[in-house]
């Protein structure tokens, strides 16, 4: 079981250390680590993929899922269901799960940056009308069997396999 204490503190510590934007949020762009939020939408046996615009700091135009920085000192939980309805407009009476799993580092040569990657698996209980914000150009309901057909983002593979644990 994921800590959410433990991940409270990471983000305490790193709010004493790193620069914040104007609005407090906690300044990534030049840390060598930064934790992230990769929220796996499931409805029945499928996923949702989405495509990240050009718009986006990285991965541009590849397939990814919600995603997002844990950039501000508050409950996980609270992150996921902000990204959720920012991302594609599904909001918390449509779900019917929401699991945390344990996260993992991972490195990206490319971009220089070590990721610390927090898995997650909502369960909607309705298929939703998806509304996409900028970050985002498509979707796609796909079966999990089929995420290797696309070009994704670093490792998504591993942190779905991850996210779908004990299903």
């Amino acid at each position: 079981m994921v800590n959410e204490s433990s991940i409270l503190s990471l983000l305490i510590e790193l709010s004493g250390k790193l620069p914040k934007f104007e609005d407090g949020r906690i300044d990534y762009t030049d840390a060598e680590e930064a934790p992230v939020i990769t929220v796996f939408v499931k409805y029945k046996d499928e996923i949702l993929l989405l495509k990240r615009s050009n718009e986006v700091g990285t991965y541009k135009e590849k397939w990814n899922t919600i995603a997002g920085y844990l950039d501000e000192v508050k409950p996980v939980k609270e992150k996921v269901l902000e990204e959720l309805r920012e991302e594609i407009c599904v909001h918390e009476e449509n779900i019917k799960s929401i699991k945390f799993r344990e996260p993992y580092h991972l490195v990206d040569n490319e971009l220089n940056k070590k990721w610390l990657i927090h898995p997650v698996l909502v369960e909607l209980k309705n298929k939703p009308d998806i509304k996409l914000d900028w970050e985002h150009t498509e979707y796609r309901w796909i079966n999990p069997k089929e995420l290797n057909n696309y070009d994704t983002i670093i490792d998504l593979d591993r942190t779905l396999k991850i996210a779908l644990e004990n299903e």
